[in-house]
């Protein structure tokens, strides 16, 4: 072959080298979307036997250049989601895919808040646990709330709960997109009962400690969206304790799914180890159903139905209080007569009919909504007291009290609610109004008589007056239009290599009540940042203006003539007011080849047009008028993950401070928290996830306090610490997770919990003695001590 022969045929291989490396190139490009079509942003597209990865964008698409193969394997994966795998034979030129994933209810339980961006300011939380963690109550969606960064508790028999220095009555609840109510009257811890909130029908919730969207109503602290679940086949749970029992039972066709569940709770075992012996008889019945129905594609009928009966009867018979120092130990003693009888009946029904338009991204909902509720607490309790000093066995007090009740409400509040949301790959609208109806009548007698050595207190030499008596007999009819319209749109910025990705939430909210005149305006923006050169990091900013619209409890005026008070609706009451200010940042990470998330959350909150209030128990009662204004600021700081490979825990600690201006003086809030830790903890034993643990522990700066019926800016008082720690040992007696056909039961799991492990005496509120000179007793009335509760749980 001579040289010229050997060029030409160097040039052939050479271009017949290159078109063959050229047809081994394609690329592949295409989007991810969910079940319904929505894109699912940072999605990962792997190859991995190529070392290829890229993340889709905002509208969910992805673009990349691969070699070809005889097969080419691609992995769509995003947690949360069930992992999808594609393969391609051959593939050339330009290869264009539309992959869906579907949810993955297991996956989502485990790492769901540990990896899952928070765009907006409305956090999504893990409810795998709640079934197994130990429990007083029985409601466990409350508790999980209780547990988070920014919200406090100081009791364990309650569900209310408090949010950056908020009252119980700002914290507003929706269960699919409908708001509830919950009982006027409560007035201690004991008597709490089950909470509207079913956890085995709960499917996610989302929670908001401030800065929440236009959606969500006029409160000023918080808001909890609860969505129940509609089941994909037949499944149901049977659990009992010594608390109460409960049963769920779920079914599901292709158009019809059917939900129910089933609640006994009785306090009688937990309330045994109060320091107040007594025969205590309290029970709690609650039923509830959702109905969903799908005729058609675009079309859904939902019915949520609740009947709830809360009965607590109390004979006290005596009880004896230690409390002081070391040095300084006094001793209560108190002989008891009488009873109270105390009944919490409410219903609640919710019609949803949505409908999506042909382009399936816009869908109108017709929603109707009612609750009543009926409520009266009667008590009569006589007590006969000594407070005595235990060194010196001098009486300080000695005297007789008298109790006295008859508290009857009826409340229902009807509504009626147009809802419009339209979604595209960058923006979701949604708007709607809503008109209610409410109709309370209250009629309520209380008095409270003090004898001390003989001297009715308080005396004047000339007039025999009760320490405190209040007469109220009310009725409201009123109307509320509410609207808001708001939008979250997602964009990016023009890097195309390291993007860096926006989520913008704005809106405005309008109200308007007819019993004092009053419109309200509302404008709310939130801003998330993540940025390009780090997707593990995200910047969120919030502000808003946030009314507390008045309802029944803030609107009772109090009068007093000739020792009686007389409470009346204030009809030129305004709403309180707050201006939230919020900074945050989530960080993502692995460590020990796990997941976590860091969360760090600054906030500041003006407050003006205050009502102010003070706190017995859970029992919140305002002034009924707008006297005051005030602040709360703080940062919440959280970590969350897996300390534990497979389980989820998490860390809190929460710094506060607030104040109140009130006729020139400046004072705490009630529920000014200045400190607070909080730890869910769980484990498996090693070797085997058959054995469970959970952890519970809570440490929460004591409320300020003054005595009862004096003005409340003449606290001076805090009150312990809260310090409480719940252990939970679960046993999987039975597991099969996938249910075979000749099995009934999916899940079998034993437990037993101690209650307040260490058996610390937290103080709940105070009883207050008065002698003759008026000198009053701080005696502290304390929560429930240790207990052993034994549960058990079929699941199938």
């Amino acid at each position: 072959m001579n040289i010229k022969t050997f060029r030409i045929y160097a040039v052939v291989c050479m271009i017949l080298l290159s078109l063959g490396a050229a047809a081994q190139t394609f690329t592949l490009q295409g989007r991810v979307a969910d079940k319904d079509g929505n894109p699912i942003e940072l999605a990962s597209v792997s190859v991995l036997a190529q070392g290829k990865l890229v993340m889709t964008n905002l509208k969910g698409e992805f673009h990349m250049d691969l070699q070809s193969a005889d097969t080419v394997k691609v992995v769509f994966a995003m947690v949360g989601y069930k992992s999808k795998t594609r393969i391609l034979h051959r593939p050339r030129g330009k290869q264009t895919l539309q992959v869906q994933l579907a949810d993955d209810n297991m996956l989502g339980e485990v790492v769901v808040e540990g990896q899952t961006p928070q765009h907006g300011t409305t956090k999504q939380l893990d409810t795998k646990d709640m079934k197994t963690a130990p429990s007083a109550t029985g409601n466990a969606v409350e508790e999980l709330i209780q547990s988070q960064a920014g919200v406090s508790t100081h009791s364990e028999l309650s569900s209310q709960y408090n949010v950056r220095g908020g009252s119980f009555d700002e914290n507003s609840v929706y269960i699919n997109n409908v708001e509830v109510f919950r009982p006027f009257l409560v007035r201690s811890g004991q008597q709490e009962g089950l909470s509207i909130i079913n956890p085995d029908m709960v499917d996610k919730i989302g929670f908001s400690t401030g800065g929440f969207e236009a959606k969500y109503g006029d409160k000023m602290s918080s808001a909890l969206d609860i969505t129940y679940k509609r089941p994909k086949q037949t499944e149901g749970s049977i659990a009992a304790s010594l608390l109460g029992a409960s049963g769920y039972l779920g079914l599901a066709t292709k158009k019809l799914t059917w939900t129910n569940g089933l609640r006994y709770k009785t306090n009688r075992y937990l309330l045994g180890s109060l320091e107040t012996e007594g025969e205590y008889r309290p029970n709690f019945l609650d039923y509830q159903t959702y109905l969903s129905w799908r005729p058609k594609t675009n079309w859904q009928v939902d019915f949520i139905g609740n009947i709830s009966e809360n009965h607590y009867n109390f004979q006290p018979e005596d009880r004896e209080t230690r409390f002081g120092t070391l040095e300084n130990v006094r001793s209560f003693r108190v002989y008891f007569d009488g009873q109270e009888k105390d009944l919490f009946r409410t219903y609640f029904g919710t019609v949803a009919i949505t409908h999506k338009l042909k382009d399936n991204k816009t869908s109108i909902s017709l929603l109707g909504s009612a609750f009543w509720t009926k409520e009266q607490e009667r008590y009569d309790i006589q007590g006969q007291y000594w407070l005595t000093q235990t060194e010196t066995s001098e009486n300080l007090g000695v005297g007789t009290y008298m109790e006295h009740s008859r508290d009857y409400l009826k409340a229902n509040v009807k509504s009626v609610k147009l809802m419009v949301s339209h979604k595209t790959a960058k923006h979701n609208v949604e708007g709607a109004v809503t008109y209610k109806i409410e109709r309370i009548r209250e009629n309520s007698a209380e008095y409270e008589y003090r004898d001390s050595a003989g001297y009715s207190v308080p005396h004047t030499g000339n007039d025999l007056y009760m320490i405190y008596s209040l007469r109220a007999r009310n009725s409201l009819n009123g109307n509320r239009t509410e609207a808001y319209l708001q939008d979250n749109w997602h964009f990016q910025s023009r890097n195309d290599s390291l993007p860096t990705l926006y989520t913008l939430n704005y809106g405005v909210r309008f109200a308007h009540w007819n019993f004092n005149g009053e419109s309200l305006f509302s404008p709310r923006v939130s801003l998330s940042i993540t940025p390009g050169w780090n997707r593990n990091l995200t910047f969120r900013f919030a502000t808003g203006l946030y009314y507390q619209a008045p309802f029944y409890k803030e609107l009772r005026d109090t009068t007093t003539v000739n020792g009686i008070t007389y409470a009346n609706l204030n009809r030129n009451i305004k709403s309180q007011r707050s201006i939230h200010f919020i900074a945050s940042m989530d960080y993502r990470f692995n460590m020990l080849e796990r997941p976590f998330k860091f969360s760090a959350e600054l906030y500041y909150k003006a407050i003006s047009r205050l009502i102010p209030y003070s706190v017995n128990n859970v029992k919140v009662v305002y002034y009924g008028d707008n006297s005051a204004s005030g602040h709360a600021a703080g940062l919440d700081l959280k970590l969350f993950g897996e300390f534990v490979p497979g389980s989820d825990s998490w860390l809190t600690l929460s710094l506060m401070n607030t104040k109140m201006n009130l006729n020139g003086r400046s004072i705490p809030l009630p529920t000014d928290q200045r400190y607070s830790v909080n730890l869910f903890f769980t484990d498996f034993f090693p070797g085997t996830t058959r054995w469970k643990m959970n952890l519970k522990l809570a440490y929460a700066d004591g409320l300020p306090f003054s005595a009862p019926h004096r003005e409340l800016e003449r606290s001076s008082f805090r009150a312990p610490a809260y310090k409480r720690v719940d252990i939970g040992m679960s046993y999987r007696l039975y597991d099969n997770h996938e249910r075979t056909k000749n099995s009934i039961f999916k899940n079998i799991w034993l437990g037993l919990d101690c209650l307040n492990l260490f058996g610390i005496s937290n103080v709940n509120s105070y009883y207050w003695v008065t002698d003759v000179t008026n000198q009053q007793y701080a005696v502290p009335n304390y929560l429930t001590g240790r207990q052993i509760n034994g549960r058990v749980l079929f699941e199938f």
